[in-house]
Formats: C-alpha cells, structure tokens, sequence
C-alpha cells in the first residue's frame, strides 16, 4: 500500500555533506526522515523558495528530457529501505505504457518537486524505518 506523503522539513547543515529531508504522511502522524547529499538538498530548497537559476540544473533538465519524449511523471515512491538505505522508483507514463525507473529518494523527489508530482512511501516502509 502507498501512503501519500508531502515535504514536511527541510534541514539544510552547510558544514556536513549529509542534508535531511522529512516525508510526513498526508492526513497522519507518520514521518519519514531521509538523509540526502548536499548538492540534492539545495535544488529542493531553491525550487521550494521559487529561485530559478540561470541555466537548467540536473533535475530541471530530466524532467525536461522526459517531457519532450512525451512521457509524464505520475508519481514517485519511497519503496524500500534495506540496511539503512531507502529505495525510490520514478513511475512514467508514455501513451497507455507505464516505465518504472530505479532511482535514489533523493533525485526522485527533487525531480517530484521540480514537477509537483505525487509522492508515495510504501507503508512497510514507514514500519521498517520506524524500528
């Protein structure tokens, strides 16, 4: 089952590589804290504060690549956490075929905010970091 999440916090540390990110449940209690890199974190925070760069960032861009093949991102999905890693997929759809993409949370979500795409965490998800 995929509970839909939003973007709840944003912790920015300029003197440590690793940034969190909170995920928290829509209509619940439920948080998802995600350590994420830098350079991802920054890109979030700019397209949340409406800042847009001169040229298009790495984000930007693939959602770009995926628009002009004529697909659309209909969701992202925090699928898995395995040894303290977490998993996303990238849900496309071009015509009436859906692509699936292997990604990391971080790069789906900067991607999802970049396209106010849907975000999704697998409720065994929300069990298995909750332990």
């Amino acid at each position: 089952m995929e509970i839909p999440v939003e973007l709840s916090r944003i912790i920015i540390n300029e003197t440590s590589d690793q940034q969190l990110i909170v995920l928290k449940e829509k209509g619940g209690n439920r948080q998802l804290p995600i350590v994420i890199g830098i350079v991802e974190v920054f890109a979030i925070d700019r397209r949340l504060k409406g800042i847009k760069p001169p040229r298009p960032m790495t984000h930007d861009l693939c959602a770009t690549i995926i628009d002009q093949l004529g697909a659309r991102i209909d969701k992202i999905v925090i699928d898995d956490l395995r040894q303290h890693t977490f998993y996303a997929k990238i849900h496309l759809r071009k015509d009436d075929e859906e692509i699936v993409i292997d990604s990391r949370p971080s790069d789906a979500i900067a991607i999802g905010v970049a396209t106010n795409t849907p975000m999704f965490v697998a409720d065994h998800v929300f069990d298995k970091a909750g332990q």
